[in-house]
């Protein structure tokens, strides 16, 4: 019997790409740290700021689009997913973090006052919230789900400042602990990963919504 050659076709890896979109401006005139709380919808900056994405998006090859239960994120979604006729899926895994202070004004003077030194503690955990490795835990497993969902295409998550750059902190092999000030994760911002089959290739950051940052508040926010 004639022994059959080896299959010698190469193998193509498969290109998948996961967007990483913190949400647009939010309408949050009193200033506080709005977390997980309800009622806190993109400001009208915020709507032109999804649009731009959307628009600049419109060309990707995007299959899957997902978002905070949130109403900031799920708002940030909707017309990226109208753009390419997909309905947006819900993952509470990539919702904001809990935060003590959440609800609150978070002036310096605020976070100075005795009742609250407790909860200032440990900068390393937090522990004001939920600790960075849970945060990062919980991304990557909604990461990994969205990767396989869109594969061989591009995927969209819809999440929260201290979540994408908490993720993209373990991704690069950085600590996870950080100053909140130094956070690369703009509103509307990308932080783009490419996978080829399951291993990480590049991690990208992109603005496309930069033009229009110089009108955003300086109010805090998540």
């Amino acid at each position: 019997m004639t022994a059959r050659p080896e299959d010698s076709t190469p193998h193509v890896p498969v290109r998948t790409v996961v967007h990483l979109m913190r949400h647009g401006e939010v309408h949050n005139p009193t200033g506080v740290l709005y977390g997980r709380l309800e009622g806190y919808h993109l400001s009208d900056l915020g709507r032109e700021m999804a649009e731009l994405v959307a628009r600049q998006l419109a060309p990707n090859d995007i299959t899957v689009v997902i978002a905070s239960p949130l109403e900031r994120a799920q708002e940030t979604a909707t017309p990226i997913a109208a753009s390419h006729g997909l309905t947006t899926r819900t993952d509470p895994r990539v919702l904001e973090s809990t935060n003590y202070f959440e609800g609150k004004q978070v002036r310096a003077k605020d976070l100075l006052h005795p009742t609250h030194w407790a909860k200032l503690l440990n900068p390393r955990k937090p522990s004001w919230g939920e600790a960075y490795e849970a945060i990062a835990t919980r991304m990557l497993a909604a990461i990994d789900d969205a990767r396989r969902a869109a594969a061989g295409h591009e995927a969209v998550i819809v999440s929260h400042q201290l979540p994408v750059w908490t993720v993209r902190n373990q991704l690069e092999g950085r600590r996870l602990w950080h100053d909140p000030r130094r956070r690369e994760c703009t509103l509307a911002s990308l932080t783009s990963l490419t996978y080829e089959d399951d291993e990480l290739e590049s991690i990208s950051y992109s603005e496309p919504a930069a033009a229009l940052l110089h009108r955003a508040s300086r109010s805090v926010g998540a």
